[in-house]
């Protein structure tokens, strides 16, 4: 098959099955001599059931720790003498290994890659348990981090997408060996399995290294949906702590991965709080200098997402903030966005967007999320023309929706919860309640 789910695919994208239902996509990039290679699986945190808060990121580190093969050194040393750099990753929804290296060397990667994937010998287990343990102290070491998790269980409560990825010392320290194995054995199947690749490289060849390393990994389970968004009213969470600035999220419940909706949330973001040019970092930053990070952002799940606007300041400052970012939320609800701003945030998208294409680790996970996902796997030209179509009118009507006062929560890490709840009313009435 030659294109996703809708559009017509780039120039040079492929996708094909393993005979044991793992998905391979590549698209190739004949221009460059790199390739850019990840092994993509369906589980994230909010897979996690109680008793296991954590253990999608930690079995990600020990998929690095060894193989039969290998130990965790020969495996640092081998991909060194590769030329790779390599990383892996866990978020809400997906854990993936991945690596950057010179053409040449793609089968001997591969081969290492997926022996990580399917082999771990978990050898060094209680070694890795404190390496995640100071992660997790590192973490809570910064607020500016931890406010964005604060934020999450003010939108998400107790349910897995409130919680954050790393989870909780107590599931790390304290979880055997033989029930991460067992967690790895139930989620590390084939059906859940998506290869992806970009650079300088031939399908066919990389669907044969699949199913020559990975072929014997078996069938997934039938298909459970993800642990859902249970519903919550709007809240404010405040997480006391000493430190200089407070740090502030205010934000919504936002839409999910497939919303067409979500060409608009992009330009809205660039507007709002997502450029040198936005709103929010004009008038928090450049006019009154009342922060040095201000922005917007967003992230969106299978079935719902999260919109929230940050800001770091000192307590003098943070009554001031919340009434400018009271003012344009209500600005933009009320009058919506200018011609002028609508197309100089059209322009500041689509730039991103082109340059991201320039980088294979880009394409390579654009081209996986979107298989993993069922989304459309657009061209270049599509995706630019998706930001263009996008009008005055879908922008103001998603702000005045996603950014409706009584929809708004808020998070905090700072001092003195005194200090944010009287500033919240500009905001939401109800938040400073």
């Amino acid at each position: 098959m030659s294109a996703g789910p809708n559009g017509s695919g780039p120039e040079g994208y492929r996708r094909s099955e393993t005979a044991n239902g793992i998905t391979v996509v590549t698209e190739r990039m004949p221009a460059v001599r790199s390739v850019a290679l990840g092994l993509w699986v369906r589980v994230g945190s909010r897979d996690e059931q109680a008793g296991e808060e954590g253990l999608s990121h930690f079995l990600e580190h020990l998929l690095f720790k060894g193989t039969k093969r290998f130990s965790a050194i020969e495996i640092g040393e081998r991909f060194d003498s590769l030329g790779a750099a390599v990383n892996a990753a866990t978020s809400k929804e997906t854990t993936h290994l991945y690596a950057r290296f010179l053409d040449e060397h793609t089968e001997d990667v591969f081969d290492l890659l997926a022996e990580m994937l399917a082999g771990p010998t978990f050898p060094e287990i209680d070694s890795e348990r404190q390496v995640v343990l100071e992660e997790i102290a590192m973490y809570e070491d910064e607020p500016s981090d931890r406010v964005h998790d604060v934020f999450a269980e003010a939108l998400f409560g107790s349910s897995p997408l409130g919680r954050r990825v790393l989870g909780r010392s107590e599931v790390i320290s304290g979880t055997p060996v033989e029930e991460i194995a067992d967690y790895h054995q139930r989620h590390y199947r084939a059906g859940d399995i998506t290869v992806a690749a970009a650079g300088n490289l031939d399908h066919d060849a990389i669907a044969a290294l699949a199913e020559r390393h990975l072929g014997g990994i078996g069938p997934s389970p039938e298909h459970v949906e993800p642990n859902g968004a249970v519903p919550r009213q709007p809240a404010r969470i405040f997480y006391p702590k000493e430190t200089e600035q407070y740090h502030l999220v205010i934000g919504t419940r936002g839409i999910a991965r497939a919303d067409e909706r979500r060409h608009s949330l992009a330009v809205l973001d660039s507007i709002l709080g997502g450029s040198t040019s936005s709103r929010l970092f004009r008038e928090v930053r450049e006019k009154r200098g009342l922060a040095y990070a201000i922005g917007s952002y967003s992230e969106r799940y299978v079935d719902t997402g999260l919109a929230g606007i940050y800001v770091g300041t000192r307590p003098d400052n943070v009554a001031e903030v919340c009434e400018v970012i009271g003012n344009e939320l209500e600005s933009i609800r009320a009058a919506g966005v200018s011609d002028e701003e609508l197309s100089r945030a059209k322009e500041h998208v689509k730039g991103r967007i082109v340059l991201s294409a320039e980088s294979t680790s880009a394409r390579m996970a654009r081209i996986a999320q979107a298989t993993i996902f069922a989304l459309p796997v657009y061209t270049l030209d599509e995706q630019l023309a998706l930001i263009d179509a996008v009008s005055r009118d879908d922008v103001g009507t998603l702000a005045a929706e996603l950014y409706a006062a009584e929809r708004l929560s808020a998070a905090a890490v700072g001092a003195d919860e005194a200090v944010l709840t009287s500033a919240l009313g500009p905001v939401s009435e109800a938040l400073a309640a």
